[in-house]
C-alpha cells in the first residue's frame, strides 16, 4: 500500500461507508407521511405560508410536545417546505442527509474516544470507521430515519455529538495541560450542546448523565486520566457542576413518577408500575432487534405490546427485569476492566432513561434506540480490529458486516418507499395493534377497496368490541360499502360507552361523523344517530368530564345544530364552549362556523361573547406555549384577525341584505 494512502486512508473509507448508507436509504426517499407527521407538520400551514417573519416566529413557537416545543426542530422543517400539505420528498432527504451527518459526527467522536482511551492505538481510526458505519448502516434506524417527524429525535443526537466532541476535547485538553481552555470547552459543549438538544426534543437533557458514563470509563481508566492531585479536584468540582447536579435532577423527576406507581395514569391503560415492569421487556427486544439485523420489524405500531400486570405475567417480566439489572451490574464491574464495553452498556441504558422508565409515555417505539445505540457497536469493533488474525482478514470480515447491515437496510427502505405495502405488512405483523390494522384499512379506503378493509376490520371489531380504532374504521369501510345497519350503529354505541381508550378519537371522528351524516354521503347514518353516539360517549367515565364535556361535547352540539338550521342553539353550544376553554382562536374558530353557515349575526354575538370573557385570559404558566402567547400579543395578531372577522362578516350581512333588497 503506497504510504500516502495509508496514512489517509481512514479518509477514503469514511466517504465509503457515508456513500453506502445513502445507497442503502435511496429507495425509501419514495416514501410518504406517516402517523405523527399529519398531525404534527400541518402547523406549516396553521396561519398561512411561513414567508416573513411574523409567520416565521409563530411558526417557531407553535409546539407543545413538550414544555420546550421543540423550536430547532420545527426550525429544521422550513428546510423542506413554507406550506401545507407539502411534498414528503424534500422532508424524507433531509433526514436521510442529518444521519449521514450524525455517522460522520460518531466517526469523529470514536476516534477522539479512542486516542484518550489509549493513544498509542494505532488502530483508533479503523475501529471508529468500523463502529460508526455499523450504526450508520443498521437497519433498526431506519423506522426514525425514514419517519420524517422523528427528526425531533435525529437533531437531539446530532447536538448530543457535538457537544460530547466539546467535551472530550476539553477533557484531553485539561489532562495534558492542567489549562482553562480545556474547562472552556466542556462548560460549552455541556452547556451548549445540551441546551441545543433540548430545544429539538426534551431528551437532549440526558447529555450531562451521557457526558458522565464517558468520564466515569473511557476518561477515568484511559490514558487521558488526571493523576496531578491538584489538577483532579478542579475537575471534580467541575464535574459535579456540570455532570452530576444535572443528572440528579433527571433522577428526580424519574423519581416523581415513581412515588405515583399504583396511580392511574390519564389517558393511558396501565399504571406507572405496570410500565415500568414493561420496559425491561422492551429493552430486550430492542437488543434483540440490534444484534439480529432484519429487513422487517414492527415499525411504528407498537400499542399491541403486552403490558406487565405484576413480576408473573407475562411470564417473562421478572426473568427481564432480572438481565436488565444484571446488565446494569456487569457495565458498572467492567468500567477498569473493559472500559469500552461498561461505556457502551452505561450509555445504552443511560440513553433509555427517560423514554424507556417511569414517565408514562408509550411503552415502545423504535426510534427511541437512535441515540442510546451511538457507541452500542464501538466494543464490537474494537474486538475485531484487534483481532490477532490476519489484517485480510479481519478487513473481509469488517467489510462482510457492513454490506450485510447496508443490504438489510436497503430491504427495508424499499418496503418504507411503498406506504401501502408497508401498511399491509405492518398490519400483518402487528395482529394486536389496532393502529396497525387501522392504518392497512385506511389505504384499502383510498385505494378505493372499502369492501376489502370492511371484510379485514369485521372480524376483528367482533373480537374487540370496544376497540375505537376498529370501530371507527369499520364504519368508515361499511358506510363506503354497503351503508349502516341497526347493528353496526348499535355496535360503535356500546363501544364508546365501554372503551377504556382511544379518547382522544372520539371528539374528531364523531365532527366528522356530522358532516357525513348531514349530506347525506352515508346510507342509513343520520343526525340523531350521531345524537346517540354523543349520549354513548357520555356515558363513559372515560371519556367524559365536566371540562371534556365543556371543551368537545358543546361544539359538537352546536354542529348538529347547526345542521339542523337552529343557530340560536348553536350559539348557546358555542358560547357554552368557549366559557370553558376562552382563547380567541376558539372564539375565532367558531364564529367562522356560524358564518359558514350564514349565520353572521350569531358569528357577531359569539365574538362579542368573547369580548366579555377575554379580559379574564392569563398567559400560560410557563414553557413555550407562554412564549408563543406573547409572540402573538407583540404581533397583535388576533386582534388584528378579530376586527378583520368582525370586518367581513359585516360586509356579509350588508351584501346579504342588499341582495334581499333588491330581489324584492
Amino acid at each position: 500500500m503506497h504510504p500516502l494512502i495509508r496514512r489517509y486512508w481512514i479518509w477514503l473509507g469514511l466517504p465509503v461507508v457515508l456513500s453506502m448508507g445513502w445507497l442503502a436509504y435511496h429507495p425509501g426517499l419514495s416514501g410518504g407521511f406517516l402517523f405523527d407527521d399529519l398531525v404534527n407538520l400541518d402547523a406549516l400551514g396553521n396561519s398561512g405560508p411561513v414567508d416573513n417573519w411574523r409567520t416565521f416566529w409563530r411558526f417557531i413557537t407553535s409546539g407543545t410536545a413538550d414544555p420546550l416545543g421543540r423550536p430547532l426542530s420545527l426550525l429544521s422543517f422550513l428546510i423542506d417546505a413554507h406550506d401545507w400539505p407539502a411534498d414528503p420528498a424534500s422532508f424524507l432527504r433531509t433526514n436521510v442527509l442529518l444521519h449521514l451527518l450524525n455517522g460522520a459526527l460518531l466517526f469523529a467522536l470514536l476516534r477522539r474516544l479512542g486516542r484518550a482511551l489509549d493513544a498509542n492505538d494505532t488502530r483508533n481510526d479503523a475501529v471508529a470507521l468500523l463502529a460508526s458505519g455499523l450504526w450508520l448502516l443498521h437497519p433498526l434506524l431506519v423506522s426514525t430515519t425514514l419517519y420524517i417527524v422523528q427528526r425531533e429525535a435525529m437533531l437531539p443526537a446530532t447536538f448530543t455529538l457535538l457537544g460530547l466532541l466539546a467535551y472530550s476535547k476539553g477533557r484531553v485538553r485539561f489532562a495534558q495541560t492542567d489549562g482553562r481552555s480545556g474547562i472552556a470547552w466542556m462548560v460549552g459543549g455541556i452547556g451548549i450542546g445540551t441546551l441545543l438538544a433540548m430545544l429539538c426534543k426534551v431528551n437532549g437533557i440526558l447529555l450531562p448523565l451521557l457526558a458522565w458514563v464517558i468520564e466515569a470509563t473511557v476518561f477515568r481508566y484511559g490514558t487521558a486520566s488526571i493523576v496531578n492531585a491538584t489538577a483532579n479536584k478542579r475537575m471534580i468540582r467541575t464535574k459535579v457542576l456540570l455532570l452530576v447536579l444535572p443528572s440528579a435532577y433527571v433522577f428526580s423527576n424519574i423519581l416523581r413518577f415513581l412515588l405515583m406507581w399504583d396511580t392511574p395514569i390519564d389517558l393511558r391503560p396501565w399504571t406507572v408500575a405496570q410500565r415500568v415492569l414493561t420496559e425491561p421487556r422492551v429493552l430486550l427486544d430492542y437488543l434483540t432487534l440490534l444484534v439480529v439485523p432484519r429487513s422487517i420489524s414492527t415499525g411504528v405500531f407498537n400499542d399491541g405490546y403486552a403490558v406487565a400486570h405484576d413480576l408473573w405475567h407475562p411470564i417473562t417480566t421478572l426473568p427481564a427485569l432480572l438481565l436488565v439489572a444484571g446488565l446494569v451490574a456487569l457495565a458498572f464491574y467492567l468500567r477498569r476492566r473493559a472500559p469500552v464495553w461498561s461505556a457502551a452498556l452505561l450509555f445504552f441504558l443511560a440513553g433509555h432513561l427517560l423514554e424507556s422508565s417511569a414517565i408514562p409515555l408509550e411503552l415502545y417505539f423504535e426510534h427511541r434506540n437512535y441515540l442510546p445505540t451511538l457507541l452500542l457497536f464501538w466494543p464490537l469493533a474494537r474486538t475485531l480490529c484487534r483481532w490477532n488474525v490476519a489484517a485480510s482478514l479481519r478487513i473481509a470480515i469488517a467489510s462482510g458486516l457492513l454490506a450485510l447491515l447496508a443490504v438489510t437496510t436497503h430491504q427495508r427502505t424499499e418496503l418504507w418507499g411503498k406506504p401501502e405495502q408497508l401498511a399491509a405488512l405492518w398490519a400483518k405483523q402487528n395482529p394486536d395493534s389496532s393502529r396497525a390494522q387501522a392504518t392497512a384499512a385506511i389505504a384499502d379506503l383510498h385505494a378505493g377497496r372499502a369492501a376489502q378493509a370492511l371484510a379485514q376490520l369485521a372480524p376483528l371489531w367482533r373480537q374487540r368490541p370496544y376497540d375505537l380504532q376498529i370501530a371507527f374504521n369499520a364504519i368508515d369501510a361499511a358506510c363506503e360499502t354497503r351503508g349502516l345497519s341497526a347493528s353496526d350503529k348499535q355496535a360503535l354505541a356500546a363501544a364508546l360507552r365501554h372503551t377504556d381508550k382511544g379518547q382522544f378519537l372520539v371528539y374528531r371522528w364523531i365532527g366528522n361523523a356530522i358532516d357525513v351524516a348531514a349530506s347525506g354521503q352515508c346510507v342509513g347514518l343520520a343526525l340523531s344517530d350521531v345524537e346517540a353516539w354523543i349520549d354513548a360517549a357520555l356515558q363513559n367515565p372515560a371519556i367524559n368530564n365536566a371540562h371534556i364535556r365543556d371543551q368537545d361535547v358543546e361544539p359538537l352540539l352546536a354542529q348538529i345544530a347547526l345542521r339542523k338550521r337552529q343557530p340560536d342553539i348553536a350559539l348557546q353550544h358555542f358560547n357554552h364552549a368557549l366559557a370553558s376553554v376562552t382563547t380567541p382562536d376558539v372564539a375565532a374558530r367558531q364564529a367562522s362556523m356560524l358564518a359558514a353557515s350564514d349565520y353572521f349575526e350569531q358569528a357577531l354575538a359569539h365574538l362579542d361573547a368573547f369580548d366579555r370573557l377575554k379580559d379574564h385570559i392569563h398567559l400560560p404558566e410557563a414553557g413555550m406555549p407562554r412564549v408563543h402567547a406573547m409572540v402573538l400579543k407583540w404581533e397583535g395578531y388576533w386582534p388584528y384577525e378579530m376586527a378583520l372577522l368582525r370586518k367581513k362578516l359585516h360586509a356579509a350581512i350588508a351584501a346579504r341584505d342588499a341582495a334581499a333588497g333588491t330581489s324584492r
